[in-house]
């Protein structure tokens, strides 16, 4: 589970600062997915950044697996990282001369000495997730040989590639059409509910909020009533 309780965040303006997230409080729970939509500038992926201990707030708490993540210092938040959190960035920032297996089984060398011993469970790990994702046929093709929708596929399979009990998703329909867009929200729903991740997921198109299992929607940093929101 993720829980974000009465989070701040301000970034220096000038001789000033200016407020991203305004006192904002929020749960996502194990097998859900929460929509966290609004403006541009809204502070969305301020948010998300602050949910993924990238960004300390300047108030508030992050508790995840029952830690307050914005009490650990840099080491220890990259270490949770690793282990408890996947990011889906807007980006598939797939590297270009990895095959799409590749991409996945790399994420097993960012770790200590004791994941490189696990190399032959990674690569099994890997091509469980890209049969997860509809991709089991890809598996040796390198991004430039893969659609879009299929890369941004990829890219929420290596999010899930050291089992994370939070999946954080940044804008992941953003550079699909209409139908591939509905197609990773199905997929991230789907995978939510499998693995009973605890996901958040920004997105600017409406269209997909009713599937969500809860929805939040942010106005200059703060959350707004649903029904506040044209």
């Amino acid at each position: 589970m993720i829980r974000l309780n009465n989070v701040t965040l301000t970034f220096p303006d000038g001789d000033s600062r200016v407020t991203a997230v305004d006192d904002v409080s929020l749960t996502a729970r194990p097998g859900t997915v929460t929509g966290i939509t609004g403006p541009s500038g809204s502070g969305k992926s301020s948010l998300l950044a602050v949910a993924a201990t990238l960004i300390r707030p300047d108030a508030g708490e992050v508790i995840i697996d029952d830690v307050d993540v914005t009490r650990l210092d840099a080491g220890e938040a990259a270490e949770l990282r690793r282990n408890s959190i996947g990011i889906v960035f807007q980006q598939s920032n797939l590297i270009p001369s990895l095959t799409a297996q590749e991409q996945l089984s790399v994420m097993n060398e960012l770790g200590g000495s004791h994941r490189r011993r696990n190399r032959a469970r990674a690569a099994e790990r890997a091509l469980e997730l890209l049969d997860a994702v509809g991709l089991p046929d890809q598996r040796r093709k390198r991004p430039h040989q893969l659609s879009g929708g299929q890369r941004q596929r990829v890219n929420i399979a290596r999010a899930l590639m050291n089992d994370p009990s939070v999946l954080l998703v940044d804008e992941p329909t953003s550079a699909l059409d209409q139908e591939r867009g509905a197609g990773i929200i199905d997929l991230i729903l789907q995978l939510t509910d499998r693995l009973d991740t605890s996901t958040l997921l920004v997105t600017h198109d409406r269209s997909h909020l009713p599937r969500m299992h809860g929805v939040v929607h942010l106005v200059d940093g703060r959350l707004q009533p649903v029904s506040d929101v044209a």
